[in-house]
């Protein structure tokens, strides 16, 4: 069951990286059980669209997910969710 209560909203006025807030947003979204494992993740434009950014931003913050153990590629497949044993053992 999603707590979608427990993401707040995307807010881009910190002082960071564009990109890492948005992985940031995403991580929190998928712990919070509204983005489940096994689930697709929308397509990069659809993202860069939902989160007001460059295609090239979405493109870097899926990067950073992947590289933090949350999402998997599968070319001509699509960006999965992992399973939550891959996820990093302090954000569980």
């Amino acid at each position: 069951m999603a707590d979608t209560q427990a993401v707040p909203p995307f807010d881009p006025t910190e002082a960071a990286y564009m990109y890492a807030q948005v992985a940031d947003h995403v991580a929190a979204r998928i712990r919070a059980g509204e983005l489940g494992p096994g689930a697709r993740l929308p397509g990069e434009r659809a993202m860069a669209e939902e989160y007001g950014v460059a295609l090239g931003t979405i493109r870097r913050a899926v990067e950073e997910l992947r590289d933090r153990g949350y999402l998997v590629t599968l070319p001509a497949k699509g960006t999965f969710i992992t399973p939550r044993d891959q996820w990093p053992a302090d954000e569980n």
